[in-house]
């Protein structure tokens, strides 16, 4: 196997700053995969009344987190660091789901995928605090996928709502 250097930056960026924002982005981008898995596992397995619906907004969720989770990578590579999101990376760092193996009902399915998306809100949040002093640039990327999770949560919470 040849030997990678994960510690230093390739990017002209100020060192301090590719690690400061490393250290913010990198449990972003593995909890978007693990939120993309996830999704598709629970699209897949979906039941009920509902079924199409969420079906189908499932899949949007999914190439969402997927989409934000190559932003928040990119941005890592061009400060000049490499991102680790390899399956058991993900695996290893991100928090159980309560999406399950199996068939679920659509109410379940909402509900496990709108927990998963409020361990990843947290996480931007934790982001967007943090990096207010390190990386405005990295912060705004943040913001921007923080607003688009909390859109694609409040899509799945309406269909919970009475």
């Amino acid at each position: 196997m040849p030997k990678t250097d994960t510690t230093t930056p390739t990017a002209a960026a100020d060192p301090t700053v590719a690690a400061g924002s490393a250290q913010f982005l990198t449990p972003l981008v593995l909890g978007l995969q693990a939120l993309g898995v996830n999704g598709k596992q629970a699209h897949w397995n979906v039941r009920g009344a509902n079924f199409i619906a969420i079906h189908e907004l499932l899949d949007q969720v999914v190439a969402h987190a997927q989409g934000w989770a190559d932003l928040a990578a990119e941005r890592v590579i061009a400060l000049g660091l490499p991102i680790d999101a390899r399956a058991n990376t993900v695996t290893d760092k991100v928090p159980a789901t309560a999406v399950g193996a199996g068939f679920a009902q659509w109410e379940d399915t909402v509900r496990a995928i709108i927990a998963d998306m409020d361990v990843v809100i947290a996480d931007l949040q934790a982001a967007i605090d943090g990096l207010d002093e390190i990386d405005l640039t990295s912060q705004d990327i943040v913001i921007g996928i923080k607003a688009g999770v909390e859109k694609d949560r409040w899509f799945l919470v309406a269909h919970l709502a009475a």
